[in-house]
């Protein structure tokens, strides 16, 4: 206590005033006037110096002379309590880390045996509370009984494990993906007494991962598909365009005429396969007005009502007052088409039924259904059906262009990449939910204009316009030149003809009054379509430009307005599409 022997003797406890609690004195004299003895018994003490001290003591009453006197020894544990203190507050702070480390964090035995886990733990393996989880042996959070052993040798032999992925088993039996660090606990003869990790659930991060996958392999493929197409559509070009020629030369009824009408019908068949390729690689140029999609669910359901067989149930359920979207009709058709064939392919061996249902939708932060898509309001369209189902392991190849499952001659494979490239083209999304042996459940979602405008998305007709303009044609395949010019001067205009994009270019210079508009090629050597437009734009700012292109990724309408290409016309060209476009860029009129 910091005192002398002589500052002490003859004093008592209260004249020195060294209890810092007075009950801790009460204590003591209440314990020695019951029991004349006193044992253990923790205390506050202060010293001379004013330091607190924290003692054990122990007192008993003697008789000496017949005098009771009190004899009391105490011990001065000051340092073990601050060691005992130090501890609980470490132990507190690894409790409190965790409980709310943000990984899954747990003690088990080496046979299985839980003892103890955190909140985060519990949420990874679906467990509702702590005591289900210790009463779940560990082994049957594995997917194979082999991994478990396979985990145990490893932390025996390495001491621990450093972020190891791997699968383990939800208590409802789904995966779950994680990433695992954790270390063994051993005792002085080198046995594994218990195991200590963190697990990090990474499930999501597949998830997203997949889907970055997927996503550039569409776009690889779709960049493939784009590189073919303008090879591909100088050869159908010819095939289309002499064929509608010949339609007009030869006289109906003939069968010359009948041929030529089923070459020029094949050749719109391959260009509407060269369309879908590109659909899907969401590379393709085609006009978005506003589209009332119940109508042309209404059409599509008319063509396969007449095509699938009656002993197949079509249900509907179809929303008249909503609302329009941004689209291509003709795609969005397809997309109908598509899915209610793929449906009626799934359930065709059996009495099946087919559900389509159309609705307005509002989708907020609250129920967004994917990282795709934005707050607002959506068209959902649903195709569902009571097939065959999807089984897990394919369910995320569907989208793959030529993936099928379909026996030879029963389909291309393109039908679903079709449907994802238009969806996603026209900024939205697919999702889908199968089981198998109950059936298919397509969800599409298309984002609504925020002012509706209708337009009749049905009418298709174009009436052939002509005029008696001056065009400069330019295309380095001189058999497309030759057939382009043809097609151009029946509609009436004089056509120039140069197939190489320097001698148009010398050309123009020498004489640009005589021309009223330029009709070029994109894809030519020494100088594409797009540069041969901006030299002559130099020359003649305001002589209109149409670009003819069966895919390019070096020109889209953003970068063709800023060097003043009027309007597109996309291989292989129907003589309709160009007597239209030549006529509206040569009166000005927007397309």
């Amino acid at each position: 206590m910091g005192y002398s022997r002589k500052e002490t003797i003859g004093k008592s406890s209260i004249d020195l005033n060294i209890w810092k609690n007075k009950k801790d004195r009460e204590r003591l004299v209440e314990g020695l006037q019951k029991n004349g003895i006193v044992k253990n018994l923790e205390a506050e003490f202060v010293s001379k110096s004013g330091d607190i001290k924290i003692g054990l003591m122990s007192a008993r009453i003697l008789s000496i002379d017949n005098e009771k006197t009190i004899l009391s020894m105490t011990r001065d544990i000051t340092d073990k309590k601050t060691i005992e203190q130090k501890l609980r507050e470490s132990e507190e702070q690894y409790r409190e880390y965790f409980e709310e480390n943000p990984a899954g964090s747990y003690i088990t035995t080496p046979e299985g045996q839980l003892l103890a886990c955190n909140q985060e733990y519990l949420k990874i393996f679906g467990f509702k509370n702590k005591q289900d989880a210790f009463e779940t042996p560990i082994p049957q959070l594995f997917m194979k009984p082999d991994e478990r052993i396979k985990f145990i040798n490893k932390i025996s032999r390495n001491h621990d494990i450093i972020n190891e992925e791997a699968t383990l088993r939800r208590v409802d039996g789904q995966s779950v993906a994680v990433v695992e660090n954790a270390s063994g606990l051993f005792d002085e003869n080198g046995k594994l007494k218990h195991i200590r990790g963190f697990l990090l659930d990474i499930s999501e991060q597949r998830r997203l991962e997949i889907q970055i996958q997927q996503a550039q392999k569409m776009e690889s493929i779709g960049s493939l598909a784009g590189g073919i197409a303008h090879d591909f559509n100088n050869i159908l070009f010819p095939i289309i365009g002499m064929s509608e020629l010949l339609l007009e030369d030869l006289p109906k009824g003939s069968l010359e005429r009948d041929n030529a009408h089923e070459i020029n019908k094949a050749g719109l068949r391959a260009k509407d396969l060269v369309s879908q390729i590109l659909s899907f690689s969401r590379q393709s140029e085609s006009e978005m007005i506003p589209v009332r999609v119940q109508n042309v669910l209404k059409e599509v359901l008319k063509l396969c009502r007449s095509s699938i067989p009656t002993n197949i149930d079509i249900e509907h359920d179809i929303q008249n007052d909503c609302g329009s979207i941004l689209a291509n009709a003709t795609q969005i058709h397809q997309i109908g088409m598509n899915l209610i064939t793929n449906a009626y392919h799934a359930i065709q061996d059996k009495n099946g039924k087919i559900c389509i249902t159309l609705k307005e939708i509002k989708i907020d932060r609250h129920n967004l259904i994917d990282v795709s898509l934005k707050a607002g309001r959506y068209l959902e369209l649903t195709v569902a059906d009571n097939g065959i189902g999807i089984p897990d392991n394919i369910k995320n190849k569907i989208f793959e262009p030529y993936f099928t499952t379909k026996e030879t001659g029963k389909g291309t494979g393109l039908g679903l990449a079709v449907v994802y490239g238009i969806i996603k083209g026209h900024g939205g999304d697919i999702q889908v939910d199968s089981k198998v042996g109950e059936g298919t459940n397509f969800k599409i979602y298309l984002p609504l204009l925020k002012i509706s405008e209708d337009k009749d998305s049905n009418n298709l007709h174009v009436e052939m316009e002509t005029g008696n303009e001056h065009i400069l044609l330019v295309d380095d395949e001189p058999s497309i030149a030759k057939l382009e010019q043809q097609m151009i001067e029946r509609l009436g205009y004089k056509v120039s003809v140069r197939t190489s994009s320097v001698e148009a270019l010398e050309a123009f210079k020498t004489n640009s009054d005589q021309f009223d508009m330029v009709l070029s090629d994109m894809s030519m050597p020494n100088m594409t379509g797009d540069q041969l437009a901006g030299e002559i734009k130099k020359i003649k700012p305001d002589i209109p430009v149409i670009i003819c292109t069966g895919f390019s990724e070096r020109i889209n309408r953003d970068n063709a307005e800023a060097i003043g290409v009027n309007a597109f016309l996309m291989k292989p060209i129907v003589k309709t599409d160009m007597a239209k476009t030549i006529r509206r860029v040569l009166d000005g009129t927007q397309l």
